[in-house]
């Protein structure tokens, strides 16, 4: 097992001798309200847990099934949002970014970058978002290879960034359907990138029910409990606290009240695995 480079979210070392983070939070932001209790909740979770925590939640999601799927607020109100949270929790904040004239207003405000799946080979656009100068959470896209995922690293790095994240979220795997390969996550370390497992979006049914994606979040804490016990340095979760009720992937969300069990026994696993996953010559 290589150990990866260590990347600074925030207040947040992510990779290298840390021990297991968390990426979490609502998918989209469904009203400051609501993206507030989100942000309080898993902070006060995080912090009794002493686990370190980026928050989670995208301003504008556009790649949504359908055109009438609910997108978010936008990027000015979704970074304004982002922005006081960030600010009046002291926490670190994290959202997809879609365009290149997006990308100068989101680094002003989130202390890491995501490239969604689908974007992962955008060259333009993997370049602007290097040159803005912060950490980057680059998606594997369902139709890559881990392997193949060098090429889409060694873009970010051409454009002066090598603060970058690599997360697994699953491959397609016939029509509406995603499999999550655990090969993957070793072969991803390989890059020396610190990995992050996407339990949510690997039990994504994309499209599944016609007009949006379903989802079987039923099997989420179970592969995530898999990934950290073949050593991840984060694990992304989204997290509702009516997943049923969520206006963005609520099939395959986690319910809130029942986060804390599993990040329990993630944390006990990550216990036992993590002298291995820091110890490339123990693997």
């Amino acid at each position: 097992m290589v150990l990866t480079r260590a990347v600074k979210v925030g207040g947040v070392s992510i990779g290298g001798q840390s021990g297991l983070a968390l990426l979490a939070g609502p998918c989209v932001i469904e009203s400051e309200t609501h993206a507030r209790k989100m942000a309080e909740s898993l902070l006060n979770l995080t912090q009794r847990l002493n686990l370190p925590f980026v928050f989670k939640s995208s301003y504008d999601k556009a790649n949504r099934s359908s055109r009438q799927g609910y997108r978010g607020p936008g990027l000015k109100e979704g970074l304004r949002i982002l922005a006081a949270i960030r600010k009046d929790y002291g926490v670190a904040v994290l959202s997809d970014v879609h365009q290149e004239t997006e990308v100068p207003a989101a680094a002003e405000v989130l202390d890491l970058i995501q490239i969604p799946a689908f974007l992962c080979r955008q060259t333009d656009f993997l370049d602007r978002v290097a040159r803005a100068g912060k950490p980057v959470n680059l998606k594997k896209g369902q139709f890559m290879a881990p392997w193949d995922m060098a090429n889409a690293v060694e873009k970010l790095e051409a454009g002066g960034n090598s603060d970058v994240i690599l997360t697994e979220r699953g491959s397609s795997f016939g029509y509406n359907n995603l499999v999550a390969d655990f090969r993957s996550l070793p072969i991803l370390r390989r890059l020396g990138k610190p990995v992050v497992f996407d339990a949510t979006h690997s039990v994504q049914l994309p499209g599944g029910e016609g007009n949006r994606s379903g989802g079987q979040r039923e099997f989420a804490p179970a592969l995530a409990r898999a990934a950290v016990a073949v050593g991840v340095d984060a694990v992304f979760l989204e997290v509702h606290d009516s997943p049923d009720k969520a206006l963005c992937d609520g099939p395959n969300m986690i319910y809130l009240d029942k986060l804390e069990d599993l990040l329990l026994a993630l944390l006990a696993i990550d216990q036992v695995v993590r002298p291995l996953t820091n110890n490339p010559a123990a693997m």
